[in-house]
């Protein structure tokens, strides 16, 4: 019997901490910091192992840490939507000490790891939690422009992992950066749309416009439209180390297309099925523009 009860306590610990960090969330992060290492590196020969673990758990912190310190932070407000109150603190299961112990160790641990690679990667990765905890979520019941200011934390994992990898931030970490930077606009105002019901309980401002209208429709496309111009920066030869082959450029020209498409018929559409179509298609999107980068970097 007390096994059986350990074992439970122990399954819903892990179950909270997952919760707690946004464990998926954190793994596609995680994923953007290991495509933009790769890209950083020569070659293969000169992939140090050490240095991309030390990458994926202090970058894996650092998220969890946000995340940690956000649902702190809006523990009454989730608790007012459906999508967040069975979080582990809203839900009751974790306390709000608890969770800031969490989000604290988390940081430190993930600081200290990302500074075991090089200070500006453990730089990038702090500003990235205070941005995240300070300066968006205040400002999510405030403004619409908290997607604006949300965008500059989500758009650090792509560049962090160029900067782990080579010590640098020059024009290249700045070209990943401006690509997720702009892809943040269209993913979070879809999510904003289809959830447009349940953030508005906790009066959380998501959409440019305010309303599920056309403007924020157009706004969505325009964005989308940057997004695929910043993708195809590398193959023009400006961006220094960091180029791509014309054949990858049509590939991920076809991606944007196709991500294109979803936007405009969310615009034609403005339900929040297509809203959602728009978002999963946005993941896929990232992800597969940055496999593309990494196989064209290693089999050209």
């Amino acid at each position: 019997m007390n096994a059986t009860q350990n074992t439970f306590s122990l399954k819903s610990i892990y179950i909270d901490f997952r919760e707690i960090t946004k464990a998926r969330l954190a793994i596609s992060v995680v994923f953007s910091s290991i495509a933009g290492f790769m890209l950083g590196i020569y070659d293969l020969h000169s992939l140090d192992w050490m240095v991309l673990l030390k990458l994926a758990v202090g970058g894996y912190c650092m998220v969890g840490a946000s995340n940690a310190f956000n649902q702190v932070i809006e523990k009454d407000l989730d608790a007012l939507m459906d999508r967040t109150k069975n979080r582990p603190v809203p839900a009751g299961r974790m306390s709000q000490t608890t969770a800031l112990i969490i989000a604290s160790l988390l940081t430190v641990v993930g600081i200290a790891l990302l500074y075991t690679i090089n200070p500006k990667t453990a730089m990038f990765g702090a500003v990235s939690i205070f941005l995240y905890t300070s300066v968006y979520t205040p400002l999510k019941t405030m403004t619409s422009l908290s997607v604006f200011v949300g965008a500059f934390p989500g758009a650090i994992p792509f560049m962090l992992g160029w900067v782990a990898a080579t010590g640098e931030f020059g024009i290249e970490a700045g070209t990943l950066f401006l690509i997720q930077f702009f892809w943040q606009f269209p993913h979070f105002w879809a999510i904003g749309w289809f959830l447009y019901e349940d953030y508005e309980k906790a009066g959380f401002f998501m959409l440019p416009t305010g309303k599920k209208d056309k403007g924020t429709a157009l706004q969505i496309i325009l964005y989308t439209v940057w997004l695929i111009l910043a993708s195809l920066l590398p193959v023009l030869g400006y961006t220094g180390r960091l180029y791509m082959t014309p054949i990858a450029a049509i590939v991920v020209f076809l991606l944007g297309l196709w991500m294109l498409f979803y936007a405009v018929r969310l615009y034609k559409l403005r339900t929040a099925k297509s809203a959602r179509t728009l978002m999963l298609v946005s993941v896929s999107y990232i992800t597969l523009l940055q496999l593309v980068y990494i196989f064209d970097k290693f089999l050209r």
